[in-house]
């Protein structure tokens, strides 16, 4: 698997950084050599980094948590949508607002305000206005869900933040490293991988190598949500036991209490006149 996964990784270019003159020295771990004035990516570091971001994300999503990718980059914008949309989390792909995290609650009010846009221009109300405040209505409409369309579902922080290119998204990065949200970042030669918590050392302006590997963290994330469902299954099998067990238990104690007491039983002399009585 990993075998094959790195073939095709190497075939999108996965392997190529930025050109030696622009690189950060902290990359050199990540760094397999030189080939001209471009930097070669160790392709294991690549692997191995993706290996541990996917132990992570469905970690996180088995305990209930979710996550949010971000990618404001145009190589990116579609490989994080479809991403996000194929295991159903949260995304960014248009441009990250001041205050997304650690300014929550306007976000929300936003969302909400959203909300009631939309509903006015379903009911026909935007149209009703005069021409000039249906204008501005319409703007606000289009900036607000340009903007916060992939998170309108996000009602709670983020278990685990997903970016490509660490370089770019370094407000979202900080702010998530403010509320000790942990991070994952596909970084490329020119970035500094102290800026994230798990790094996966990549070409990030190679649109093919990051679909490739945002579909496989994204598999990850599906595949935490299938422990959850398998938790879900064997925990309600577990009352049902628990509930079985103790039924026969209640059963047990009242039949033990309807036997007579120890010295309420009757001695030997009166069973067999008992019996006798019964015989005649």
């Amino acid at each position: 698997m990993n075998k094959e996964l790195a073939r095709e990784l190497i075939s999108a270019g996965v392997h190529f950084g930025h050109a030696v003159s622009r690189w950060d020295p902290k990359m050199k771990p990540y760094i397999f050599g030189k080939r001209g004035m471009i930097h070669i990516i160790n392709v294991k570091e690549t692997l191995k980094g993706l290996m541990i971001a996917k132990k992570l994300l469905a970690n996180v999503v088995s305990n209930g948590r979710d996550v949010v990718f971000v990618g404001t980059k145009r190589q990116a914008k579609k490989a994080v949508q479809s991403a996000a949309e194929k295991c159903g989390m949260h995304y960014i792909t248009e441009r990250w607002l001041g205050g997304t995290l650690t300014n929550f609650r306007t976000i929300r009010s936003r969302l909400q305000r959203l909300e009631e846009l939309e509903e006015m221009e379903t009911s026909g109300r935007i149209e009703s206005q005069s021409k000039k405040q249906g204008s501005r209505l319409k703007r606000e409409l289009s900036k607000i869900k340009t903007n916060l369309d992939g998170v309108r579902r996000m009602s709670r922080m983020p278990g685990v933040m997903v970016v490509v290119d660490a370089k770019k998204e370094y407000i979202a990065l900080r702010e998530a490293r403010k509320l000790g949200i942990p991070t994952i970042a596909i970084i490329d030669t020119d970035s500094d991988p102290d800026t994230v918590d798990v790094a996966i050392p990549g070409n990030d302006d190679s649109i093919k190598a990051v679909e490739i590997l945002m579909d496989q963290m994204a598999s990850a994330v599906a595949e935490g949500k299938t422990i959850v469902k398998q938790e879900e299954v064997t925990t309600a099998a577990g009352a049902r036991t628990a509930r079985t067990r103790s039924r026969r238990r209640v059963l047990a104690a009242a039949q033990e209490s309807q036997e007579p007491a120890e010295g309420e039983k009757p001695d030997s002399a009166e069973m067999s006149h008992t019996a006798e009585s019964g015989a005649q």
